[in-house]
Parts: C-alpha cells; sequence; structure tokens
C-alpha cells in the first residue's frame, strides 16, 4: 500500500507502516469494541463502522506510545488507518466469495504457536490475556482474520512470483548476497589475563591451568555457566558472551581460532596481548561447512474429531504401534490410518528431515528414537504420532543453505513489491464512499 503524504514525509509513514503491521496481535487489540452509531465508509456492499475506526485509532496510537516512537500528524495517521480498514475489508470480502475457512482446529494451532513464542502455554496465554482485561474471545477473531488476509494475499500473489535459478546465481555474486549469506558465529570466550611482563614460568603454569580448564568444561553448558560465575581459582576471569559475528567482525586474535571450531567446541587456549583465551563457538549459520544432522523418518497421525476423543486417539496409536512391534509393515498400516494427508499414500515416509523442520514435541521425539526403533505414541498439535526413525545421516548443506537463503530473500523482495501492487489494485477497482 503506498499513501503519500506531506510535511513531515517518509519518517511519519515509516512509523505509522511498522504499527500498522503488527497492530492486530499488540495488548490494544484486546479491547472489546464499543457500539457507537455511524458510518465511516462504505466498501462495495459492507460498511465501516465509526467504532471500528475509532478503536483502530485508538489501538495505533496506544502501540506508538508503547514502542516510544514518534507520533505522526493525526491526519497522516487517519489516512493509514482509514485505508488499512478499507484494505482488510476489501480482503476478507474476497477470502468469503472463495470459500476461504480457517477451521478451529487450525486457529488452536496458530495460537498454541504464538503462546509458545512468548514462553507460554496456551492456558497461561489465555488467562494473561485476561488479566490485562482483555477479551480471549476477541484475539481469536483477530487471529482468524489475519489467517483469511494472509491466506487471500498468498493465493493471489504467491504465484506471480517467479525467482530463478540465474537470479539466485547473480544474487550470490553481488556483494550484498556474499554478504547477507556469510558466515555468522555465536562465541563466547574467557580471558585469564597475564601481565606484559609474565615470566615464561608464569606464563606456562597459566597455559597448564587453562588446558585443564578447556578440559574441564567441554561438556554441556559447563562453560556458559564458568562465564557467568567462575568457580574459585588462583586467577581472576573477564571475558562473557560475545554474541553473533561475521568473520570480518571477529576480533583479530580469533580470525584463524574460530572458523576451525565445530559447534560447540572449545577451541585451545589462544594467546594475545592482553593474556589466554578459551573460545566457544555456540552456533554457526551460513558460510561454508555447514554439517547438519538429518533423520529419515515415517509417522503415522491419528487426529482427534468429533468422533473420536483424543484419549480413542491415543489408544489408537497405541495400537497400531503394538501391531508394528509384532512384524506388521509399518507403511501399509500407515497407508491405511495415517491421517497425515501428505505423507499416508508413501507409507508415512517423511524424507529426510533437518533440525527445526518439525513442530517441537515431534522433533524431540524423533531425537530420542534410535534407527530402527519405533516410538511411543507422542502428542503435538496436529494429533497422535507413532514413528519409525530409518535411518540417521551428516550432510553437508553449505550450498543448498546458502541457495535457499539467497532464493528466500529474492522472493521476500519480488512478493513485498507485487502484494503492494496488487493492494492498490484491489482499492482502485472497489467501490469506495468515504463519509468523513
Amino acid at each position: 500500500m503506498r499513501i503519500e503524504s506531506t510535511g513531515a514525509g517518509s519518517r511519519w509513514r515509516a512509523a505509522a507502516a511498522i504499527v500498522l503491521c503488527c497492530w492486530g496481535l499488540a495488548g490494544g487489540a484486546l479491547a472489546q469494541t464499543r457500539q457507537l452509531e455511524g458510518v465511516v465508509a462504505i466498501v462495495d456492499d459492507d460498511i465501516i463502522l465509526a467504532s471500528e475506526y475509532q478503536d483502530r485509532m485508538r489501538q495505533v496510537t496506544e502501540n506508538l506510545a508503547r514502542q516510544k516512537i514518534e507520533m505522526p500528524p493525526q491526519e497522516v495517521l487517519a489516512r493509514q488507518v482509514l485505508d488499512r480498514l478499507i484494505l482488510e475489508r476489501i480482503q476478507l470480502r474476497m477470502g468469503d466469495r472463495a470459500g476461504v475457512r480457517i477451521s478451529d482446529e487450525q486457529l488452536n494451532e496458530a495460537l498454541t504457536n504464538m503462546a509458545r513464542q512468548s514462553g507460554a502455554s496456551l492456558e497461561q496465554f489465555r488467562a494473561q490475556i485476561e488479566a490485562d482485561g482483555g477479551s480471549y474471545a476477541a484475539v481469536r477473531e483477530q487471529v482468524r482474520q489475519e489467517m483469511i488476509l494472509s491466506r487471500v494475499q498468498q493465493g493471489n500473489v504467491r504465484n506471480r512470483v517467479q525467482v530463478t535459478e540465474q537470479e539466485v546465481d547473480d544474487y550470490l555474486a553481488s556483494e550484498e548476497g556474499q554478504k547477507r549469506t556469510a558466515a555468522v558465529y555465536h562465541i563466547g570466550h574467557l580471558l585469564l589475563p597475564l601481565a606484559t611482563d609474565a615470566t615464561m614460568e608464569q606464563e606456562r603454569a597459566a597455559m597448564a591451568y587453562m588446558e585443564g580448564l578447556r578440559s574441564r568444561l567441554a561438556s554441556g553448558t559447563a562453560f556458559e555457566r564458568f562465564m557467568r560465575a567462575p568457580d574459585k581459582t588462583p586467577y581472576a576471569f573477564t571475558g562473557g558472551d560475545l554474541g553473533w559475528r561475521l568473520a570480518g567482525d571477529l576480533p583479530s586474535v580469533f580470525l584463524e581460532t574460530v572458523p576451525a571450531l565445530e559447534t560447540g567446541a572449545i577451541s585451545a587456549p589462544v594467546r594475545s596481548a592482553s593474556g589466554l583465551h578459551l573460545v566457544k563457538l555456540f552456533e554457526k549459520r551460513g558460510g561454508s561447512g555447514q554439517m547438519t544432522q538429518q533423520t529419515r523418518v515415517r509417522h503415522i497421525l491419528i487426529k482427534p474429531s468429533e468422533v473420536r476423543s483424543d484419549a480413542q486417539a491415543q489408544q489408537l496409536a497405541a495400537q497400531l504401534r503394538a501391531r508394528v512391534l509384532a512384524g506388521e509393515d509399518f507403511a501399509k498400516l500407515a497407508r491405511e490410518f495415517s491421517e497425515d494427508i501428505g505423507s499416508a499414500r508413501e507409507g508415512g515416509d517423511l524424507g529426510w528431515t533437518s533440525a527445526g523442520q518439525m513442530v517441537p514435541e515431534f522433533e524431540q521425539a524423533m531425537n530420542q528414537t534410535g534407527a530402527g526403533e519405533i516410538s511411543a505414541p507422542v502428542r503435538s498439535s496436529f494429533g497422535w504420532h507413532v514413528l519409525q526413525v530409518e535411518e540417521r545421516r551428516t550432510q553437508d548443506l553449505s550450498d543448498e543453505m546458502k541457495r535457499n537463503q539467497a532464493r528466500n530473500i529474492l522472493f521476500g523482495q519480488k512478493y513485498d513489491d507485487e502484494l503492494n501492487t496488487w493492494l492498490q489494485k484491489i482499492r482502485d477497482e472497489a467501490f469506495v464512499e468515504i463519509k468523513i
């Protein structure tokens, strides 16, 4: 959506656009709509009430204040809000005519994911909304509308966007592409300071101590704990979490050390003018040498429904597991019973999966199941799963990951441009009469 304004210009438009993009999930959107008379706009065969318009203005104003963004002129903000409401109404009507529906199951899954991202269960999420004086029913309806809008936009815009392999090649060869797909490292370090005039004997003793410390901290989160609260030692340590760093932004003393580390590894002591360092590579993204653990897995999905309770779904999943353990073919049972339409016809085969591809409950069960073994039934937001882990492998996905990253960046850029063009088109084609 492109809306021109005068005076304050792009600064005001940017501030309003940021808030308008996220208004629906903010705290202000939880308030009940006040029933006020009056119509502010007619949109085709629908209307926008003054109450909707005033509530949205209040929500956006509260969001700007909460985020400490300077308030744009009232007329600029008012135009943004009204145009957003008009575009939403046009798209919701398009979705209604196309038969776009969001089931309660899909809505619950979306809300569960929202709650999980905030570190809460769905029940805790709901309780927090109501404790803040909001309406959980209003939030559900708003999320349902946002999901409908997303589907309408994707259905009308996604097929218009194409990214060619040549475009990916050109992007990866560009300065921007090389920078955005370069390796970034999340590192932490411990520094044992040494005086510039330290004797050879003192340096050898410190080196021996650091070698022993490296071995002692090599497992689990011991290194992170030691960074926060070092044990009583003969030495005074400094250091800490250095966050994510591009290779070119690494401290010069670590330039050769960090890229050679495996994820989770701790370096040998590194000497600098300040003293001796131990460096740990917590995570790495991009670059080369992206060795990824993959699992080939099948599953059978049993969903609760109006005619099958959650307990009955779990019982059926357990019965199917018992049949596999008794010698029946997993793939055959998956084709007959699994309610995952995408994989059932393939005997439940999900192919090779990498970390982060599956919902957390599924991934945890998969990681805890040995190759060739069958998991106990596990519950996810989709229903009850029985997993068969077939094999595991470690793959270098560096080139594939780089190309996918570049493809996603280019697709996002093109999608945003195409979406703005399409939104302007449907706005121009709609009958809109503004009453204020």
